[in-house]
């Protein structure tokens, strides 16, 4: 009789402590669940050297990934883990709200990543929706023959278009003397346009390299304390326009402020750790991208871009300045075929495409400069559909401001698109929530 009630004494301890651990890892908050957050993301990155882009939290936390490395099914269960300790959060605000929606839709992109290294395939366009929260349009070849006609009537010549314009572009490239002082030149007056409607850190700074064999044409590294490392790929020409879309995108108002703006407003004012660890492949890179690419249009409208182009550029280039109207023209139009890119990625990803039909839609529907093709499918194989965050993003992130311009007149309402364009960059906001 008395063993008997001890194990029922027993069985009874035993259950109340396993309800009371069940009811703990129930009450794990929203902060425990960003410190495993980060510590899994850490973890991640010793398996894939790219997927940590930056991380400006404890080297204590790194260190610790390395030693104690993790493999992939226990990285997975814990992130499995993280998500079900959301499941029942309700944000007390808008803003706490939004900071488990993104706690959320990471955790799910790294369960997606942590099974491609793997080994699992996904589709192009399922591998977009859990990676970056969004799918891509798609178009066949007549859609793009179209656009190509409106170029065809621009660019001057006789011939196949693709040499053509390649022929006229030439006569544009920064020679690569000079390319210091123009990019130098476009990135401070990105920065003095930037500053005129956000407030930047006190000590935000950046250091600027040129370097070769990237397959990229350039890219931020974001160091922490508003501080960046940019980098400008120089192995391939570099054209006028590129230097107000690098010294943007990678610099002002793109990259280097939206982490340093991520930092303050998060990181150092609220403690959200999870905001000091960015992994590639993720959410937050639509939108990253997607704002340092509409970024060019807040710092530079078209008219705005030509004339400064054109007065300050072009002179620094060596360029003739009367043609600075006309290739802006084409640059614009030459836009209107960057979706293109994601299709051709499509194909090649999914075996539909080999190297060489990639390269031929590359030069003759996207426009590509040949010497530059075989970048981008390295490009394609290096980062899949990450391509599509540049134009879908873009175009999510300009919808959404947009949506914010209530004025008719024009100063008011760029001041409202510089308001809209800091909450965002400022916030936990994900693609999905640009639809809204």
């Amino acid at each position: 009789m008395k063993k008997m009630a001890v194990k029922v004494i027993a069985a009874a301890v035993a259950g109340g402590l396993a309800l009371l651990l069940a009811g703990g890892a129930r009450a794990a908050s929203v902060q425990d669940v960003a410190e495993r957050y980060r510590k899994l993301v850490l973890a991640v990155g010793q398996h894939d050297k790219d997927y940590v882009d930056a991380y400006y939290g404890p080297a204590a936390l790194q260190e610790r990934a390395a030693r104690d490395k993790q493999d992939l099914p226990s990285i997975r269960a814990g992130v499995q883990a993280a998500i079900a300790d959301l499941a029942d959060k309700q944000g007390a605000s808008a803003d706490e709200a939004l900071r488990i929606e993104f706690l959320h839709k990471q955790l799910r992109a790294m369960t997606a990543r942590v099974d491609m290294l793997a080994g699992k395939k996904f589709t192009f366009d399922e591998e977009t929706a859990l990676l970056y929260d969004a799918v891509t349009p798609h178009h066949d070849r007549a859609y793009y023959e179209k656009l190509l006609a409106q170029i065809d009537r621009l660019v001057p010549g006789k011939g196949p278009l693709p040499q053509r314009v390649q022929a006229f572009r030439a006569r544009f490239a920064v020679p690569r003397e000079r390319l210091k002082p123009v990019m130098e030149a476009a990135i401070a007056a990105c920065r003095e346009r930037t500053a005129k409607y956000l407030k930047l850190p006190a000590n935000e700074s950046f250091v600027l390299e040129f370097v070769t064999g990237k397959p990229w044409s350039g890219y931020n590294w974001y160091k922490g304390d508003a501080h960046s490392l940019i980098q400008i790929n120089t192995e391939f020409p570099i054209y006028i326009e590129r230097a107000v879309d690098l010294g943007c995108h990678e610099g002002y108002p793109g990259h280097h402020v939206y982490n340093a703006l991520l930092e303050q407003a998060l990181v150092k004012e609220r403690n959200w750790v999870e905001f000091s660890v960015y992994p590639l492949y993720s959410p937050m890179s639509l939108v990253a991208e997607g704002s340092a690419n509409y970024g060019i249009e807040m710092a530079f409208p078209d008219d705005e871009r030509i004339a400064f182009e054109r007065d300050v550029l072009y002179p620094l280039a060596g360029l003739d300045p009367r043609l600075a109207a006309q290739y802006g023209s084409l640059v614009k139009l030459l836009g209107q075929l960057s979706y293109a890119d994601n299709d051709i990625a499509m194909h090649y990803l999914e075996g539909r495409f080999t190297r060489e039909q990639a390269i031929e839609w590359l030069t003759n529907v996207a426009l590509y400069p040949p010497e530059k093709a075989g970048q981008r499918v390295q490009f394609y194989d290096a980062v899949r559909g990450y391509v599509i965050n540049y134009n879908l993003g873009k175009d999510l992130v300009k919808a959404w401001v947009e949506r914010r311009v209530t004025s008719t007149d024009p100063a008011q309402a760029r001041a409202q698109r510089w308001a809209a364009f800091k909450e965002l960059l400022s916030s936990p906001r994900l693609a999905s929530g640009l639809r809204d």
